[in-house]
């Protein structure tokens, strides 16, 4: 290992053991320095136990994204409020997950997990002991097993990594596609930039088709200098491993998400450091344009007020233009963030699956007049939608109130 790898190794367990420590005292005792002040509905809690109130240490409230009859996961969970308030959300035919690596965290949280499940009337939560960039591996069930056979030697050593590869990709901690919803509140900026794409590549694999992450975090307007993010303290503060604004949309996008949108933005800084600005902000973002393009003969116009519109997959959709989309696509712009900025036109008859013909979903980019490259639009003709021998007449009959 050369020096540069041990030193970086260094200070990701300086990171790590920093967190761990500030978040372990925070169990403990209030500290207002981890949080920003939020607005939760009262109404959710009035039944959580005053030390999980005491203990929180938030930015913003992704709960809000959550709806009745959903399985939600929190990523570090902590005492458990946004846990707490989620499963008042979603009711007794809902379930919420929660996951954090504190040791006093969990605890604060499992002992109060009994009384607002008595407060409530259901008990539909449950707390695992792993890491957010792992979703995988449940700690509890590593530390059962190696109390039952410790690791002396090598091949003790090998045996574990064998049984924890199996066990955990046979049973994970949190299954594929078992989630309606992943939130998370000032977490994901602690963990180190070498995790962030498996951890967010995990939030993509827990979450159901059609599913989505809201994640309030602490963003930055300005990269933050290395100075800056080798201070363990500064890190577990929420400063040093902020995400610069346009960066935290984009590690969405790169993760294969869409509809990443800001959902909420804290208009004043929450904290300076340095002259650089430091502020909640909530993205919310979906699963669910990944498959095959099969044309159903269905288009969408986009209502505007922009001239024209761009979407994720570079789609773009001229205001009141017919624009033909598969029926992927169409049921995306049907749902999420899209569905009141388009018309949605369906054919006169329905294309039975078996005689769909794939979609070419991404057509070749147009030249520009400077020389650039503009994507090109697939329209789709009234009579196309219609069908080619469609030649009814329609009268308005005005005893029928139909002008």
């Amino acid at each position: 290992m050369s020096i540069h790898r041990d030193a970086d190794a260094a200070a990701g367990g300086a990171v790590q053991t920093a967190v761990r420590d500030r978040y372990a005292a925070g169990a403990q005792a209030a500290e207002a320095a981890l949080c920003c002040p939020i607005d939760y509905d009262p109404k959710y809690l009035a039944v959580l136990p005053e030390e999980v109130l005491e203990r929180d240490y938030g930015c913003g409230d992704p709960s809000r994204f959550v709806k009745e009859g959903d399985t939600v996961l929190d990523l570090g969970s902590g005492g458990g409020k946004i846990c707490f308030i989620a499963s008042q959300i979603v009711g007794a035919q809902g379930r919420v997950i929660g996951v954090d690596m504190t040791d006093e965290m969990l605890g604060l949280a499992r002992r109060s997990a009994s009384v607002v499940a008595e407060r409530v009337g259901w008990d539909n939560v449950t707390f695992h002991k792993g890491y957010i960039q792992d979703l995988r591996t449940d700690m509890d069930r590593v530390a059962e097993r190696l109390a039952a056979r410790p690791v002396t030697s090598v091949s003790d050593l090998q045996a574990f990594e064998e049984w924890k590869r199996l066990e955990f990709a046979e049973n994970p901690m949190v299954a594929d596609a078992s989630v309606d919803v992943v939130v998370s509140n000032c977490v994901l900026n602690l963990v180190e930039a070498k995790d962030r794409a498996s951890m967010l590549a995990e939030i993509f694999r827990v979450l159901k088709k059609g599913g989505k992450a809201a994640i309030s975090d602490i963003v930055c307007d300005e990269r933050v200098p290395q100075a800056l993010r080798d201070d363990p303290v500064l890190w577990s503060g929420c400063i040093s491993g902020a995400w610069e604004e346009a960066e935290f949309l984009k590690a969405f996008e790169d993760a294969g998400f869409h509809g990443v949108e800001i959902a909420a933005y804290q208009d004043e800084a929450w904290q300076t450091v340095a002259g650089i600005e430091f502020r909640s902000m909530t993205v919310v973002a979906w699963k669910g344009k990944q498959g095959a393009c099969w044309d159903h003969k269905q288009a969408v116009i986009y209502k505007g007020p922009f001239k024209s519109a761009l979407d994720d997959d570079g789609h773009a959709y001229p205001r009141g233009v017919r624009v033909a989309v598969c029926k992927k696509t169409f049921e995306l712009l049907g749902s999420g963030p899209y569905a009141d900025s388009f018309v949605f036109i369906e054919p006169r008859e329905a294309v039975r699956p078996e005689d769909a013909e794939l979609f070419p979903c991404a057509p070749p980019s147009l030249p520009t007049v400077g020389g650039g490259l503009t994507a090109a639009v697939l329209t789709r003709s009234a009579r196309e939608t219609k069908g080619a021998d469609y030649d009814a007449t329609i009268a308005c009959d005005p005893e029928s109130g139909c002008c």
